[in-house]
């Protein structure tokens, strides 16, 4: 059977106003060491595998 997702009635999701520089700011850093994060990661996963697979 298929999920049926659930449509959610509002006009805005989140605070009345806009954000504020500062608050723009602190969310792309935060999404900037989140990219990093992944990216190492991923880096050491397939780093691991390329090192087991010249050992062995």
């Amino acid at each position: 059977m298929k999920n049926k997702t659930k449509e959610l009635d509002v006009d805005f999701i989140g605070g009345q106003g806009s954000l504020t520089k500062e608050e723009e700011k602190q969310i792309s850093e935060f999404l900037k060491s989140q990219k990093l994060l992944q990216d190492k990661k991923h880096f050491n996963k397939t780093g691991q595998k390329k090192k087991n697979k010249a050992a062995v």
